[in-house]
């Protein structure tokens, strides 16, 4: 079968959510504008952006950096970097690493690794040990993962973070906190964050309109170094299930994972009204934005040194 755009390649991939059958570099292509219209819509960047890149090694992460790469070229003020978290379990992270900084060396981008026992004093490793089975990894991950990759991105003087998000990605967050019954995370689940805090930079998610399959073969196609190691704590998260129950609806019903996003970025105005705006201060431990007075962050670091 031909490419149904340009009609002259033998196509390699056919898009059910829109009938589309297209090339390698169609594909790419189309892959790349959807990321540049989601940057437009959105507003994310502005011409003289430091924007740090979080990169994992996975697929998604690699191919946003070297779409940014491929856009920021066209803007010779604004700065990329890429900034990696080693949580600390086992030897995980340490191929991903190594294919991280491949690809930045032929890039020439700056690749910055920060790891959670530099920043916290623990592996993650560490906080599952001293928890046991009451600790849930994936909740604690979450949290101290954000806060390393704020203080990273403020520390290395980045304007924006842009973090990997998928369409999948969005479209399982706002299930699981509707599961949660959290209002407060679904009104700041948005493709920018809101600026509600100097030492909060401001997050951008460029891929959130892309379908996580696509992101793989994008990473495929573009022979990117990337990782197809899962976290071996992966399987015990909320997360899992959900992706399992959304892509059995999307194999059904294509575009289900749109119509989610969609629909629901439609009603998060409704939902932020509800809400009302949430004042920030500063944590009395380590001074980070929080509304309470603790962030989270060290309540969770409390309840592992009260484990041990």
């Amino acid at each position: 079968m031909l490419c149904t755009k340009c009609g002259k390649r033998e196509a390699v991939y056919h898009r059910r959510y829109s009938g589309e059958s297209l090339c390698s570099r169609c594909f790419l292509q189309s892959v790349e504008e959807r990321v540049k219209r989601t940057i437009n819509q959105y507003g994310m960047f502005e011409p003289k952006d430091r924007i740090a890149v979080a990169v994992s090694g996975g697929k998604d992460s690699l191919t946003l950096l070297q779409i940014l790469y491929k856009i920021e070229q066209k803007f010779p003020k604004s700065e990329l970097i890429a900034i990696t978290i080693d949580e600390g379990i086992g030897d995980y992270r340490r191929e991903a690493i190594k294919l991280v900084g491949q690809l930045c060396n032929r890039l020439g981008v700056e690749h910055h690794v920060y790891t959670f026992r530099e920043i916290y004093g623990y592996t993650l490793d560490d906080v599952v040990e001293a928890g046991g089975v009451e600790f849930k990894p994936c909740s604690y991950c979450g949290v101290l993962r954000r806060r390393a990759l704020n203080f990273a991105a403020r520390e290395l003087g980045a304007t924006k973070l842009a973090v990997a998000h998928t369409l999948d990605d969005e479209a399982q967050t706002i299930i699981m906190n509707l599961l949660r019954g959290d209002p407060l995370r679904l009104a700041r689940l948005k493709p920018v964050s809101d600026f509600v805090h100097p030492r909060l930079v401001r997050r951008v998610k460029p891929l959130c309109m892309v379908p996580e399959a696509e992101t793989a073969l994008y990473a495929y196609l573009a022979r990117l170094p990337y990782t197809n190691r899962q976290c071996p704590y992966a399987h015990k998260a909320l997360r899992n299930e959900v992706r399992i129950f959304l892509n059995r609806l999307e194999f059904k019903h294509p575009s289900t994972k749109f119509t989610i996003y969609k629909a629901f970025e439609r009603i998060r105005p409704a939902i932020e009204a509800t809400i009302g705006e949430v004042k920030l201060n500063e944590c009395k431990i380590c001074g980070e934005p929080t509304p309470g007075e603790i962030c989270q962050a060290c309540k969770l670091l409390n309840k592992i040194t009260n484990h041990q």
